[in-house]
């Protein structure tokens, strides 16, 4: 399997840049692992309950937890949104508000292109 993984905008390279060196890397290998792997672990990339086609890539560095919303578009591309340092058990809710936003932002371009 070889999915394709896009940005929405500027918001996960705005994201990533502001990570230290150590996290980037780890970044970069979950993100390949969902790009080549057929069936990812939850561990890596799992649905939010509740919250229509918006998933969550988990990245878990030294003792820190790092989450970047996304969709998947035509089965096999994902589309990347925003990214945050979870410091809490509970997922921000305006970060998830955050990226349902950049979700119908994506789509609504999409339609607008074809």
């Amino acid at each position: 399997m070889d999915r394709q993984i896009i940005f929405h905008g500027d918001y996960f390279i705005d994201f990533y840049k502001d990570l230290e060196l150590k996290v980037k890397q780890k970044v970069k290998h979950v993100l390949e692992l969902i790009r080549q792997v057929d069936r990812v672990p939850e561990k890596f990339l799992a649905p939010l309950s509740g919250y229509d086609g918006l998933f969550e890539v988990r990245i878990e560095c030294q003792s820190n937890i790092y989450r970047v919303f996304c969709c998947f578009d035509e089965g096999k591309m994902i589309v990347l949104f925003n990214g945050f340092q979870k410091k809490t058990q509970k997922t921000p809710k305006n970060e998830i508000e955050k990226a349902m936003r950049l979700k119908k932002e994506y789509f609504e371009l999409k339609k607008i292109k074809t």
